[in-house]
This record gives structure tokens, C-alpha cells and sequence, in this order.
């Protein structure tokens, strides 16, 4: 007789805080940005500009980011020597959050914005996302821009972010991917949801996440390369429904890929 696959119950469904409780443990070590003062072209003509000390972070925007500031927590990895991953978990305004990628090499950057939207949309995540390309001032670009790529697709990782945390990812098309959790709080669940994938630089993604059945997204910085590393960060509404940020980390262990010989996903 054949077992059958039944989908996890409702009220067995983890929430955004059960599963995120640990899943830092093996992310890459913070730095400080203290001192540092970076201004940010973005591509379509908005700035952001961040001037940091030990703790904080002051900042202003124009255009499609923001059109005022404020001072908020930081949170900074260098994810390569020249490639800095800086998140904003927001405490200036509720549901929000701000993440910037750049290169002190390259002068390149790439910007994410997250929002929580105040009422839940059936059959749309409710965490939204926005992407930006920008370039910092720093010195003069080289080298592509950040763009969206297609490039995972096809590609299948195992994630460990801690003993208790063990993830894996199938990147299906350059819209969605499927995730199943073989360790951890969330083990048997599994699902399919939005996802965007851009390249920063050679084996450097930005892969992000919105999820349908629980209010949360993500924004990670995959290094594909010799260091097979992903840092990333969360934004949800936890099990009493209040907004929280969260981060996350920890090694990439590719598993494989296929390539379509004929029609391609979108």
C-alpha cells in the first residue's frame, strides 16, 4: 500500500520567531562600520546616504526609497574583503527594513527594501520587496551593474545555518523556488513561494524570499565561490503578530544541477 503524502496540518505550521530562533549560529562575525560615511546613486535617481557610528546608523533618502530619514541599528558582514553586506533593521518605522550590499572595490552597490503591508492579500506574500542597483561614491564603478539574474536556476543546495538548522533549496525559475526543511523546528514542511535572485559579482547572488503561508521575507547574500557562504537577514510578523527582524547565516553545500535542453522556465 502506498504511504500517503499529506501536507503538514495547519496548526502544525511553524511560525516566523519558532524557526528562526538559532538560525544565526554559524553566520559570518559582525564588523563595525564606525567612522565610515557612504553615499549612494540609485539607478533610478534616488539617493541614500549612511553615516555610521559604533551602535547606529544615521541616514536620508530621496526617491523611490524614502523621502526623509533617521537614525536606526545597523548590522554589517564582510562577506569578501572588498564586499561589505549592511542591513537596517528598522526601528524609525514599524514593518521595514532597508539592506545594501557594496564593493569598496568596484563601487558598485545593490539596495533592498522590505515592508510588512498592513493587511494581508490572499494569494499575494504579504511582505513586499524592492531592488535598486546604485553605485556609491567611493570612486569610479567598474564592472557589470547588479542585475537580475537567471543563473540558479536549476540549482539545488543544502543550507546548514546550525546544528538544528538544515535547509534544502531548489531554485525552480527566476520567479520561485521550492524549499523543504530536512532539520530544525521545521522539519517536513516545505513549500514553494516567490523568490528573486540578482547578481552582485562573479559567484556573489543576492537571493531573496517572500513567503505565502507566514508573513515573511528574506534578503541573503550567496557566495557561490571558494567560500560557499550565505548571509542574510529576515523580516516577519512573529507568532503575536508584531513585527521582527532576525538574522541568519551559514554554509552552502551545492548538491547539483540541471540544465533544460528545450523550453526554459520563465
Amino acid at each position: 500500500m502506498t504511504e500517503q503524502i499529506t501536507d503538514p496540518a495547519q496548526d502544525e505550521w511553524r511560525t516566523y520567531d519558532d524557526f528562526a530562533a538559532g538560525i544565526d549560529t554559524y553566520r559570518l562575525p559582525n564588523i563595525s562600520l564606525a567612522g565610515l560615511r557612504i553615499a549612494l546613486a540609485l539607478e533610478d535617481g534616488g539617493t541614500l546616504s549612511l553615516a555610521f557610528d559604533e551602535d547606529a546608523v544615521s541616514w536620508s533618502a530621496s526617491g523611490a526609497v524614502d523621502e526623509t530619514g533617521a537614525t536606526d541599528p545597523y548590522d554589517a558582514v564582510a562577506v569578501r574583503e572588498e564586499v561589505v553586506f549592511v542591513h537596517l533593521p528598522l526601528t524609525s518605522r514599524e514593518r521595514e527594513a532597508i539592506t545594501v550590499v557594496y564593493s569598496a572595490s568596484t563601487h558598485r552597490a545593490l539596495v533592498t527594501v522590505s515592508h510588512i503591508d498592513e493587511v494581508e492579500t490572499e494569494g499575494v506574500p504579504r511582505v513586499s520587496q524592492r531592488f535598486f542597483a546604485a553605485t556609491t561614491d567611493g570612486g569610479t564603478p567598474s564592472g557589470e551593474a547588479p542585475a537580475p539574474s537567471r543563473d540558479l536556476i536549476g540549482k539545488r543546495n543544502i543550507y546548514r545555518y546550525s546544528p538544528q538548522h538544515l535547509y534544502e533549496h531548489v531554485y525552480v525559475s527566476s520567479q520561485r523556488y521550492a524549499w523543504q526543511c530536512l532539520e530544525g523546528v521545521q522539519r517536513g514542511h516545505g513549500d514553494m513561494d516567490l523568490s528573486t535572485v540578482w547578481k552582485f559579482a562573479d559567484g556573489l547572488y543576492l537571493f531573496c524570499f517572500r513567503e505565502f503561508r507566514i508573513a515573511v521575507a528574506s534578503v541573503w547574500l550567496h557566495d557561490l565561490g571558494y567560500q560557499l557562504m550565505t548571509t542574510g537577514v529576515f523580516l516577519g510578523l512573529n507568532g503575536e503578530g508584531a513585527a521582527e527582524h532576525s538574522r541568519g547565516g551559514g554554509h552552502i553545500y551545492p548538491l547539483g544541477s540541471v540544465s533544460y535542453p528545450d523550453a526554459q522556465p520563465v
